[in-house]
């Protein structure tokens, strides 16, 4: 099983802090590191410090790490145009020497576009989008060096685009997709994903989201389903009943997020509820975690619960 650490600095944080976190994972043994791609918390706050955006904060972190792989759980295709998300994805898996994963969603908080004045569109508008963007970002990365792309479609048009820079990655970035929905989400994760995640949910609903998108993976003629099944996973852990209280506390803040079905506990505990996933399809957890100070829960989950899953 690999293990990310997923971040969500929306709710607070410096990139300082999110540098040493990062720093931390990678000498702890983490496989990745992934941040949220929001500019307004969820929940009740005055956002300080303030928000930080997601590609600023990887490129500068790949600079400053070697091995432990960084990437967007996801980034919103309502922020990004897809031809400049690919110059900009490109870079900086330039940056870190091919260690990026690109996460890309239609997009859902409808406040937070509502604050900065960027456009939201309904929930079809939001996926046919998604869709082009995916065509389009996938599209310039694998086209060979020397030729240019096009794209013609009902959103976005592109004409002789020069598809320059190629990424470090070859044909690009593995792609992650990811979502609840029964229809959308697992067709294009279908067609474009190497990598499909499910974001906090019961082990049950992971299963089934994996099978769908392995059958809307036979539906669109892709010979296997993504590489990788992951989830997304809130994760208190604790060696005494206090530490898993003080940890499990931040997960119960008013916020415009479903309720999590949080995994908290001793390390055992934690151990036997995520194992759960693996026998469900996963092959990657992206744990997150609420404070990025608490370097002790990274050494702990890094210690004594990810040397046990399977």
């Amino acid at each position: 099983m690999r293990v990310s650490v997923f971040t969500e600095p929306h709710r607070g944080a410096t990139f300082d802090e999110m540098l040493r976190a990062a720093q931390h994972a990678e000498a702890a043994g983490y496989d990745g590191f992934f941040r949220a791609d929001h500019f307004m918390p969820m929940h009740r706050s005055d956002g300080f410090p303030g928000p930080t955006d997601a590609w600023v904060t990887l490129g500068a972190i790949a600079r400053e790490t070697r091995t432990i792989r960084l990437g967007t759980l996801l980034s919103s295709a309502t922020f990004r145009h897809p031809a400049i998300t690919a110059i900009t994805v490109a870079q900086v898996d330039q940056m870190s020497n091919g260690r990026i994963d690109f996460g890309l969603g239609a997009g859902w908080f409808g406040a937070e576009h509502t604050a900065l004045g960027i456009p939201f569109y309904t929930p079809r508008e939001r996926f046919e989008r998604l869709d082009e963007q995916l065509q389009i970002i996938t599209g310039l990365w694998a086209t060979p060096l020397g030729e240019r792309y096009s794209f013609t479609g009902k959103h976005f048009t592109l004409q002789d685009a020069l598809a320059l820079p190629k990424p470090t990655q070859t044909p690009g970035p593995p792609v992650i997709v990811g979502g609840r929905g029964p229809k959308s989400t697992p067709r294009l994760a279908a067609l474009y994903a190497d990598e499909y995640n499910v974001p906090p949910s019961p082990v049950e609903k992971c299963a089934e989201q994996y099978e769908l998108v392995r059958a809307a993976s036979e539906t669109y003629g892709r010979t296997k389903a993504p590489v990788t099944f992951s989830a997304t996973v809130a994760v208190a852990c604790g060696r005494t009943d206090a530490e898993v209280e003080k940890r499990y506390a931040l997960m119960k803040q008013v916020s415009s997020l479903p309720p999590e079905d949080a995994i908290f506990g001793s390390p055992d505990k934690v151990i036997e509820e995520l194992t759960q996933f693996a026998k469900a399809g996963a092959t990657r957890l992206h744990v997150r975690l609420r404070d990025l100070s608490d370097l002790d829960h990274l050494d702990l989950l890094a210690s004594e619960v990810i040397p046990h899953l399977p």
